[in-house]
């Protein structure tokens, strides 16, 4: 009764707004064909909604709660048809689904019972005004996913069922769910209860500490703990919480109610601390914590390690009934494994050479026990190092590797991509983020038909060390995890950014009507420092037509008492401005602060370039601190044709770029700079 309680309230007001956006127009993500007709169809008295086949009737029983929250009507379930019927016809495309829509009766029919999901979530999306249209529509990727870390900072089943409700909503079917980390063990294994008892809970550690500090210095509630996550032992402050098997189950059910597969995680050999910290027999030595970079590990040498790891994942196998079980693989730092007899033992018996085949050996045995369990193991791209299983996923992560798809797929393994360049969530927005996953294309030239075939699909991840609230977990997930879901979805061929992006704004009513707290888009109509002269007429606008926009010229942070932009802003004079954005509850959102420097024309230079092109100096240089690069050594010089990282330019790139650059005319020229570290 709980989860109905929770997801009928959900529903409702997901339906409610539809009507604001223009229900066709408005479908996100972009369907494949759609037909409109004339008129709508309009409920008659008696409303009853039918399944075909045995296999839909939970499709039909969820239908009719959502219509019944709304309406208050009861909206009884039939074997067979009904004013809305809901069957299966094989032949469509994998996951497709048929929409029809008259004026007194509704079918949807779907390839299987994940197609008619989709059908049903284009109706949601319809509600209330529903139109006479004709919908054909198939996605272009099986695998449309989100990942959500809830070991760096924790979310309740609750949280994570409202979380599936939103993907359910955009047809994103795949749940990643990051159980377990260094940080917290976020998951119940009978066999092993210290896991829970002492691994799930913390004292305040650095991340923690950085978000309270954030909260702080930028005015943001939302990078506050959640109360309901900490208490007080001792006289320190704990930080944690698990999922109960029960809660894993009640989870379970939710998501396959929706057409929504979850995908555990169980991270190793890396980022195990919460598990070597509890039990003896796991790591190299007793002695554990961080090294150079990361944890301590696993140890891959000990008999009793392999069979804690085998019996964690027996019990997570037998909890979750789906296909796909990830096993992590990423960031082993095996510093201890040079250093461990066990270990080294191991890699003599086996014929190993590199601690990297050390850990592709444990990764395939891993594999073989999941494989012993009916499941498939997906890794991230780390587990490529040391030689690749024939039948193992990669989930590649690593931009700066940008080869590991190509090896892969030639190797005939399947990859999901999730790039973190595009695809991390939890890397700050501005206003390249959604272009930069909406104009993304997994089809890579240098990929063969065949290897284009393996890619499974895309995904966005969403890492949670600065992420600790629900509030907060939605301002990075939200508008991003709408571009995923219609890059997953539709049809390359139809790609046009301003069309996706209003019917991305045209969601903002539905994401408030549920507390949504999505990321307005960046402002527009001003740099971070302008130029003008005489008088400046400054125009600032926003993509989201439901926000205020509040200033100040004192240095102080905006509040709803200060001084509310409307229409154009004159000055005269240098002046700093502080834009604030408020969303339409008066809660406070991004701020901005911009110069306006009242100023004259610089004086033309004659030159004669000796060159064209442009000069680059190649730094080796692996900071982010730009004014550092000179003190490093020079790798090499090369002249290119614009700004551009010089193609022979690998590793650590720092650039130092010189030349001329002509000026047609007497104007005022903006310059922007984009960076990929902030």
């Amino acid at each position: 009764m709980k989860r109905t309680r929770i997801f009928l309230s959900v529903f409702c007001l997901w339906l409610s707004l539809a009507a604001t956006a223009g229900p066709v127009s408005n479908l996100l993500p972009k369907p494949l064909k759609v037909q409109e007709g004339q008129g709508e169809f309009v409920f008659p008295a008696k409303t009853t909604i039918g399944y075909a086949d045995e296999s839909l009737q939970q499709a039909a029983d969820y239908l009719s709660s959502m219509l019944h929250a709304v309406t208050g009507e009861i909206y009884p379930t039939v074997e067979g048809q009904g004013t809305i019927t809901l069957s299966l016809f094989r032949a469509m495309q994998t996951d497709g689904y048929r929409l029809q829509i008259g004026r007194s009766s509704i079918t949807i029919q779907g390839e299987s019972y994940q197609g008619v999901i989709n059908g049903v979530q284009t109706l949601r999306q319809l509600w209330p005004e529903i139109p006479v249209v004709d919908i054909e529509d198939a996605p272009r990727y099986a695998w449309r996913g989100l990942m959500l870390d809830v070991s760096r900072h924790f979310f309740d089943k609750e949280e994570v069922m409202e979380f599936l409700d939103l993907m359910a909503c955009y047809k994103l079917n795949k749940f990643h769910w990051h159980l377990t980390d260094d940080q917290g063990w976020r998951v119940e294994i009978k066999q092993y209860p210290e896991l829970t008892n002492k691994g799930a809970w913390r004292k305040l550690n650095n991340q923690d500490r950085i978000c309270l500090n954030r909260a702080r210095e930028e005015d943001n509630a939302d990078l506050l703990l959640q109360a309901d996550k900490c208490r007080v032992e001792n006289g320190d402050t704990i930080y944690g919480g698990f999922y109960t098997q029960d809660d894993i189950r009640e989870v379970v059910a939710y998501a396959r109610l929706r057409g929504i597969d979850i995908i555990p995680e169980i991270d190793m050999p890396g980022h195990m601390l919460a598990a070597v910290e509890n039990y003896q027999g796991i790591s190299c030595f007793d002695q554990t914590g961080w090294g150079q970079t990361f944890s301590s590990p696993v140890c891959p040498g000990k008999d009793s390690a392999l069979e804690f790891c085998r019996n964690v994942l027996g019990e997570i196998a037998a909890l979750f009934p789906y296909e796909y079980v990830h096993v992590g693989g990423d960031e082993v730092e095996k510093t201890n494994w040079k250093k461990c007899p066990d270990c080294q033992k191991r890699m003599k018996e086996l014929g190993l050479q590199t601690e990297e085949q050390l850990q592709a050996w444990f990764i395939g045995e891993m594999e073989r026990f999941l494989l012993s369990k009916g499941k498939k193991m997906i890794g991230w791209d780390e587990i490529i190092e040391g030689g690749l299983s024939e039948t193992a996923t990669i989930s590649w992560w690593r931009s700066w590797s940008a080869d590991a798809p190509a090896v892969a797929t030639a190797h005939g393994n399947e990859v999901i991509f999730c790039p973190n360049a595009q695809f991390y969530l939890d890397y700050a927005q501005d206003r390249n983020s959604v272009p930069a996953i909406y104009n993304y294309e997994p089809n890579l030239p240098e990929l063969s038909a065949r290897q284009r075939s393996l890619i499974k699909g895309v995904q966005g991840n969403i890492w949670c060390e600065q992420i600790p609230s629900r509030d907060r977990l939605y301002y990075m997930a939200a508008p991003r995890m709408l571009a995923i879901a219609e890059l997953g979805w539709s049809d390359p061929a139809q790609k046009d950014y301003a069309d996706f992006e209003w019917r991305m704004v045209a969601q903002f009513d539905r994401l408030q009507a549920k507390d949504i707290n999505y990321w307005i888009p960046e402002l527009q109509g001003f740099h971070k420092m302008n130029a003008f002269l005489g008088t400046a007429r400054v125009t600032v606008s926003s993509l989201d037509p439901s926000v205020q926009i509040r200033y100040t010229t004192d240095g102080t942070r905006p509040t709803l008492q200060s001084r509310r932009l409307e229409g154009e802003l004159q000055l005269s004079e240098t002046t700093d401005v502080t834009f604030r954005v408020f969303r339409a509850n008066g809660k406070p959102a991004e701020i901005y602060t911009a110069r306006f420097v009242s100023d004259s024309f610089a004086p033309a230079k004659k030159v004669a370039p000796r060159r064209k092109g442009l000069k680059n100096v190649w730094h080796e240089f692996p900071g982010i601190d730009c004014n550092l690069i000179q003190t490093t050594p020079v790798n090499a010089t090369f002249t290119t044709p614009g700004v551009e990282i010089p193609a022979k330019a690998k590793g650590n790139i720092g650039l130092i770029i010189t030349g001329f650059l002509q000026v047609p005319a007497d104007d005022i020229y903006t310059f922007r700079l984009t960076s990929d570290d902030g």
